[in-house]
């Protein structure tokens, strides 16, 4: 529990004053990376605790909205003692946007995780995964240090930047 209240209040620390937290999703691979220029397109995280939405507008105007939620070191180690696969991995996609190995040696086993399955108004899927960067005992460190991937059923691969 204490990594969810953690992570949302990396995530979310800001929205106590402004309710909410902006980002963009930049298309890093799939058909919208593709175009001159790519699009970038805009989200926004609300929440609090370990837990919030996310919400998003992508191509043809279509809206995405829906929960996100922090996901504890324990229950993803629960998930693989037992041999149930995740609901859904972006691992493939973290080493696409941020290079080979990232996922391993930066997003497994962080305490600060958190995923969002997302249905847009016309029956898209996205998944969204975020993680904050842990920086103990630096404090040259970004406060608020969070990288994030996105993937969507039309072979679009994203780059989520706060």
């Amino acid at each position: 529990m204490k990594a969810g209240f953690t992570l949302a209040l990396a995530l979310l620390g800001t929205c106590v004053l402004s309710g909410c937290v902006n980002a963009h999703l930049y298309p890093v691979q799939g058909p919208l990376a593709a175009q001159t220029p790519p699009p970038i397109y805009a989200a926004r995280l609300v929440g609090a605790f370990n837990s919030g939405k996310v919400s998003a507008t992508l191509a043809n105007g279509e809206v995405f909205a829906g929960p996100w939620k922090a996901v504890s070191v324990k229950e993803r180690a629960a998930q693989s003692a037992a041999g149930a696969a995740p609901a859904f991995s972006l691992s493939a996609a973290w080493d696409t946007v941020y290079g080979p190995g990232f996922y391993t040696a930066h997003v497994l086993g962080t305490r600060l995780f958190a995923q969002a399955v997302l249905t847009g108004s016309h029956g898209t899927a996205l998944q969204v995964e975020m993680y904050r960067q842990e920086h103990p005992g630096d404090a040259s460190a970004a406060p608020i240090d969070i990288k994030g991937v996105a993937k969507d059923d039309k072979g679009n691969i994203y780059k989520l930047a706060f």
